[in-house]
């Protein structure tokens, strides 16, 4: 660099005015294009277009691809029917768009073209009729879903997408209608009751080894914000707790994993490893999954007889798509927290506690928030029960990643969201570590957290 600056003071001394700088603009430029004093190479320059590509095909994956999802949640639930309504060609009632909303399905604005806004905004659109919902569903605006529609209009069948669960939006338009917030888990979305509409639950039924009414009773007790994704695996003995809650767990947030290395609760496997499990095995796409750890009878009765720990779908619509998929998820940062909703000084003071007294920084280590390497802890190390730990293969908890925490706040925390608030995860650590903190250092402490 240094002999760039003695070529660019020439260069403006022999030039005039604006030229000079032109000149001169351009060879710093040059020189800056790929850090300080380098110039981007051909294989600097295929890494960048790897990068945006990636991002761009991650985004679309992650947002509108169903993975084959249709012949399960359409063929085999018939849940399209339920949606569209007897008058819509469908069953029952159908599912209005204020009945959507209510069960925490969202809906993208940047879908509705602005002629459509301006009628809902003037009250002029039937949000209490199931055509409604399924006008939406044919503008893809229903995030997560995608309804598939013949000549004539008619659905005839639904498939989910990632940001089902993965994705909210900011509610700028109104409650539940706005720009979407991917990562961002849904913590409205009651996805059980849901399926439990479906018109056809014998997929269920045949799988679990139970009846309908026994397979609703499971799906409805999960509650918004929850979803069991051991079930199928582990059947229906696992259904709810020894004491009689329900086994289902807080959907988990998708962003800010980059560098994170074990994923969900008790830390199954990494992202790709959850994006082929529930691509292939929860929404029942067409894809390929394997883990032999699923094949014990004792542990995961259901997949060692239905083979689902070996899943080969044919054709194959989910392994080409993860790695994009992947590289778009570890691209989502953690929202920082909104000015004002946290006490700054206090939080100051909290990160001091966190780092110190409060040891909170030996297993949450700053910037990833977990541990960098095999992130799981025992159940008896974290003074909680071991049920959840003991559906998975790990038989432990991972370490969650805390950035970003105040965007799920709504249904507690821990993976069951047995604290309420943040102020009864510290008191547990204070009573469980005997770290003997003060009133005033768990105040400052929690309103560190609520700021990450």
């Amino acid at each position: 660099m240094k002999h760039a600056k003695v070529f660019l003071s020439s260069l403006a001394l022999t030039m005039g005015g604006a030229a000079a700088l032109t000149a001169a603009g351009l060879a710093l430029t040059a020189l800056a294009d790929d850090g300080p004093g380098r110039i981007a190479n051909d294989n600097d320059k295929a890494i960048d277009r790897s990068a945006e590509r990636m991002v761009e095909q991650g985004r679309g994956i992650f947002r509108f691809d169903t993975f084959g999802s249709e012949h399960f949640f359409g063929d085999a639930l018939q849940l399209h029917k339920a949606i569209a309504g007897a008058a819509n060609g469908g069953v029952g009632p159908g599912i209005s768009p204020k009945t959507a909303l209510s069960v925490g399905l969202k809906v993208d604005s940047d879908a509705l073209p602005a002629a459509l806004k301006a009628q809902i905004a003037a009250g002029q659109v039937n949000l209490d009729d199931p055509a409604t919902t399924l006008a939406l569903l044919k503008l893809n605006a229903v995030v997560g879903l995608t309804g598939k529609f013949d000549a004539s209009g008619k659905i005839t069948a639904l498939g989910a997408q990632c940001a089902l669960c993965h994705s909210t939006v900011d509610n700028s338009f109104a409650p539940g209608i706005g720009k979407r917030l991917d990562g961002w888990s849904n913590q409205d979305l009651n996805i059980g009751l849901i399926l439990s509409l479906a018109p056809n639950l014998k997929p269920f039924t045949d799988l679990l080894g139970v009846d309908a009414a026994t397979v609703k009773a499971v799906l409805t007790s999960w509650g918004p914000g929850k979803f069991d994704a051991e079930l199928d695996k582990d059947g229906a003995a696992h259904a709810f707790r020894p004491d009689g809650k329900p086994a289902a767990t807080l959907i988990p947030p998708a962003f800010g994993l980059a560098g994170v290395n074990l994923h969900t609760w008790t830390g199954f496997g990494s992202v790709p490893y959850w994006n082929a499990y529930v691509a292939a095995t929860e929404m029942h796409g067409s894809g390929t999954f394997f883990d032999q750890r699923l094949s014990d009878p004792a542990q995961f009765p259901v997949a060692a007889a239905t083979g689902s720990w070996n899943t080969r779908g044919t054709p194959d619509l989910v392994t080409a798509k993860l790695p994009a998929l992947h590289f778009y998820q570890l691209a989502i940062p953690a929202p920082k927290a909104p000015a004002g909703s946290f006490d700054a000084a206090a939080a100051q003071r909290g990160k001091t506690v966190f780092e110190g007294d409060g040891k909170c920084a030996v297993c949450h280590v700053p910037p990833l928030y977990t541990e960098p390497g095999h992130n799981l802890h025992s159940p008896e190390e974290m003074g909680i029960d071991s049920f959840q730990a003991d559906r998975s293969p790990t038989h432990a908890y991972r370490t969650a990643p805390l950035a970003g925490l105040w965007t799920h706040q709504k249904r507690g925390f821990y993976h069951d969201g047995r604290f309420p608030a943040l102020n009864d995860v510290v008191a547990h650590y204070d009573s469980h570590f005997g770290l003997g903190l003060s009133p005033q250092q768990k105040t400052d402490l929690v309103e560190y957290l609520k700021s990450l």
